[in-house]
This record gives C-alpha cells, structure tokens and sequence, in this order.
C-alpha cells in the first residue's frame, strides 16, 4: 500500500519535470541566446518568494506542462499583481486551447480582484495542430468554451480602464495575438529579441516578394520610433523589470483608488529659479522641456512614456508632494514644438488613461501651434487632433495648465488653455503670448499689401509686429480683460503654484452624463 510519503515524492518528481518546461536542453539552448526562461522572468519580477503558480500541472501527462504559458500572482514591492509568461521552450509559446483558457483566465482573476495585469510576451501565435494527430484539447481553433485565447481580446477590452495592464514582448509576439499587448495601456520591447508583427517575412516574402528581417519589420526600434506601438524600448530583460517596476509605482491597483503616496523630501514650497536660465524669452529660441519638468517635480524625477515617438510632445508620469501626476508638455527642441497627427494620438491616449486611473493632468504650455502642410492634412490631422479635443473634454481628473512662451491659434484647444475644457486653473509666466497665430505671421498676413507698398516696408513691418504684440502679446493686458486665466506668476513661483492648485483640486468631483459612452474619433 503507497504511503502518503509515496504520493508527495511523486508529485514533488512531477512539478519539478514541469518546472523545466521543454526540457533543460531548450533551457540551455534559451540561455545562449540571452534569454531568460519563462518562470526565471517571473522570479526576478516578482518580490522573492512571493509567486503563486496557477494550474502548473495542466498538460503535464502530454508532455507540455503548463501548455506552454505559466499563470499565476505574487507581488511587486508588497503590491499584489496577476501576471503571465508564455513559455518558448514548449510549442514555441504557441497558443493552444489550454494555453488559452489559462491567459483569460488569469486576466478574469486580476479584474476581479482589482489588480494590475502584467504579461511577458513570447509566443509564436496560435498554434497550428498536425493533421495527423488531432488533438481537440490543443487546437485553439476547435474549442467551444468562450473563454479561450480567441476571447482574449474581449477580456483585454473589459480590463481596459478598470486596472492597469501592462505588456512586456521579450521575444517573439506574432499573428492575432499582437492584438493582445496592442489592447493593454503600456508596452515595454527588449532590442534585438523582442519583436511584433502580425505578418511575418516569410508570409511577406512568399506574396509580396519583399525581402526584410524580423527586427526591421517589427522590432523595438521600429515600435518605438515609427508606429508608436510600444511605450519603451529597453537594452535587454533586466532593464524590461526595472522599467515595469518604476511604472507600476506611480498607479494605483485599480480604478477606485488613487496611486501610492510616497515620502519625498523635495520641499514643496521650493522656488525653481533655474527656469528663468533655462528658458529663453525670444519665443522662436528652442529649449529641452525636460529640463523644465525636472526642475518642477519632485526629485528631479521624470519617467517618460513614448519618448521616441512624436518628439514635439512630451509626456510621463512625475510626483509633486509625494503624489503622481501626469505630464503633457510641447517639445519646442522638435518641430519647434508644433503639434501633429502623431502627438495627438500620444497625446490624447496619455490623457485618457490618467483619466481612468485618477491621476491629475499638468500642461505645460509652449507651442505654435499645429503643424501645417499637406501631408499633415491628408494623414488625418483633423480626425487626430479631434481625439485630443475628445480626451480633454471627458476628462475629470484635477487639471492645471501653464503657458510658458507661447500658445497660438488651434493649439489653445488642443492644450486645453480655451475657457470651455475643464481645466481648472490656467496660470501663465509673464513672456507668455496668445493669439490666433504669432506676431510676425499675423502681420505678414494682415499687412501684406501695405508693406509692400510702403516707402520703408521693413520700418511698417517693424511698427505692426510691435503693435500686434502690444495687443496680444502682452500677458498682462490679457490677465486685466478676462477671469479664464487664473494668474500670471513668475517662473520660479511655478512648482509651489502647481502644489498648491493641486491642493486644492484633490476634492474634485464631476457629475457626468448618464450614457452608455462616447463616439471618439478615432
């Protein structure tokens, strides 16, 4: 008769089979390329000894424990979290039925509970069956339980919003499943392993004839700098924690709550007098505004998103008195801080998730305005832009602006300066100027005729520049004719002006209209 001693000596032999996922020869061959193994992401994710595996015996009789994906919780730093790693040494992290009931499920399990979900990336898509050797428990695409990997995206869909999703794509992320990350708030890519795309280059070859390699099609450079996929591209796998673990300290665990309030020792009451040196008053001289925002928060501590991508805007996540805030800032260092179809759709999807996650909007203001030309219009600027119009006036968090130099024409509505979109103070440096375009245009356009018949062009040029200024340009007169401009303040006064606002707008509630939701223009 087998003893209980018996029993657990043989599940202790099988879990510890199952452990090694494909076998320690794929292990081995996984660690030459750099990479990590699937459990080994999660242990150095997580807080030491604090994961919880899930179902870690599913398909361990057929010979791919775990079906190639391991599930389960554990915490970050003392927060509680659900996450996931698919496994490339089984299936190549092949998406089976089981594989699939598994990620649905661990997604259902975070919503439910209100934590944020965290997926480590590594799967050659849904996995193709042999004929030969059918199999129904494997096949993804014979499977009638609803909650398989097919319906991932529904519960992507249903998670938006109500928690933080995270994505990091450590390795391959091909087909359907890019839908996946694509669907969550934030992606993080390793170079050279991580890579996205629903076509690969054989397909590609084999129909188009073109000829080009994983990292060029889909890559982290390329998801970085030319689509805008991904949020961050980091050196290799231990850089990828580190930024999950950064990013996940400014959020709160779920909509109901606000983020973590952490010690600081960052006076809130310093004056920043460096941004006097730092930003010029010729409002054509172009400055980095990262210098800016880290002279404002706390620390010097500025953890930016999308910070290849769309270049003329900035934003990220930066605290003021311990509390997370959310940054939205013109980039005069590109395009001269123009505004484009592409930071609109940075811009606009930032606002959004601050929204839903309770954190306060700051917009640092120091703009043209949009950025002209063709192609700008035929890409869409209108519908682009309009997402920001969109995003601005849903949002209900605090929100407070300040005009550094400059804020003309469209761009008072993309960056919520315009009375009429629920920002709450609206704060200007003295250099500020307003306008429906810059000075020198205006007068171009208004004067035309005149200067070019005037016995002296350049001295009426100079006169009507100077007027013009007199009459928009000067903050001040603006501040005496209107209330939607809370004060005018000097540039060292800006981070205890922001502190204090903040304050004050911690209690803020908006009643919003009954609906069953918006028609964004996307």
């Amino acid at each position: 008769m087998k003893t209980m001693e018996d029993y657990i000596i043989r599940l202790r032999e099988v879990k510890e089979r199952a452990s090694l996922g494909g076998g320690q020869e794929k292990v081995d061959k996984l660690h030459k390329l750099g990479k990590s193994t699937a459990r080994e992401r999660i242990e150095s994710l997580l807080d030491p000894g604090s994961f919880a595996e899930l179902d870690m015996l599913v398909g361990y009789r057929l010979g791919s424990p775990g079906d190639a994906i391991i599930t389960g919780h554990g915490t970050i730093e003392g927060r509680i979290v659900c996450i996931f790693a698919q496994d490339s040494t089984i299936f190549g992290g092949s998406i089976g039925y089981l594989h699939g009931r598994k990620l649905y499920k661990i997604h259902e399990l975070a919503l439910e509970m209100g934590v944020p979900v965290i997926g480590l990336n590594d799967s050659s898509g849904a996995r193709v069956v042999r004929f030969d050797k059918p199999g129904a428990a494997n096949d993804p695409f014979r499977a009638s339980d609803e909650k398989n990997g097919g319906a991932l995206f529904f519960i992507n869909t249903r998670c938006s919003g109500a928690i933080p999703q995270i994505s990091a794509v450590l390795g391959n992320c091909t087909g359907a499943t890019v839908y996946s990350p694509a669907l969550t708030d934030f992606i993080v890519m390793t170079e050279k392993t991580g890579n996205m795309f629903i076509t690969g280059p054989r397909v590609i070859k084999s129909v188009t004839g073109e000829d080009i390699s994983m990292d060029d099609l889909g890559g982290a450079k390329v998801h970085n700098q030319i689509s805008g996929v991904a949020d961050a591209r980091v050196k290799d796998e231990t850089e990828c924690r580190h930024w999950i673990k950064k990013l996940l300290s400014y959020l709160p665990s779920n909509w109901r709550e606000s983020p973590p309030v952490v010690e600081t020792v960052d006076d809130p009451d310093r004056f920043t007098d460096a941004l006097a040196e730092i930003v010029p008053v010729e409002s054509n001289k172009i400055f980095d505004i990262r210098h800016v925002i880290k002279e404002i928060v706390d620390q010097g501590d500025f953890f930016e998103i999308k910070s290849e991508f769309a270049g003329e805007m900035v934003v990220g996540f930066a605290r003021l008195e311990g509390r997370t805030i959310g940054i939205v800032a013109n980039q005069p260092l590109v395009r001269a801080g123009c505004m484009s179809m592409d930071s609109s759709d940075k811009q606009a999807r930032f606002i959004r998730f601050c929204d839903a996650f309770n954190i306060p909007i700051i917009m640092l203001v120091d703009t043209p305005g949009y950025l002209p030309g063709k192609e700008q219009e035929h890409s869409g600027i209108i519908r682009h832009g309009a997402k920001v119009l969109y995003a601005l006036s849903e949002a209900t968090v605090p929100r407070v602006a300040i005009t550094l130099r400059k804020c003309y024409g469209g761009a008072t509505l993309g960056m919520g300066i315009l009375p009429g979109f629920g920002t709450d103070f609206v704060f200007a440096w003295p250099i500020a100027e307003f306008g429906p375009m810059g000075a020198e245009q205006a007068v171009a356009l208004i004067y035309a005729k005149d200067i070019k018949e005037a016995d002296n062009p350049e001295e009426l040029k100079t006169k009507r520049v100077k007027e013009y200024r007199g009459a928009y340009g000067d903050i001040l007169a603006t501040a005496s004719q209107c209330t939607a401009m809370q004060d005018v303040i000097e540039p060292r006064d800006t981070r205890r002006c922001l502190v204090k606002s903040l304050r004050l707008l911690r209690g803020k509630k908006v009643l919003t209209i009954p609906k069953k939701h918006g028609n964004i223009p996307l």
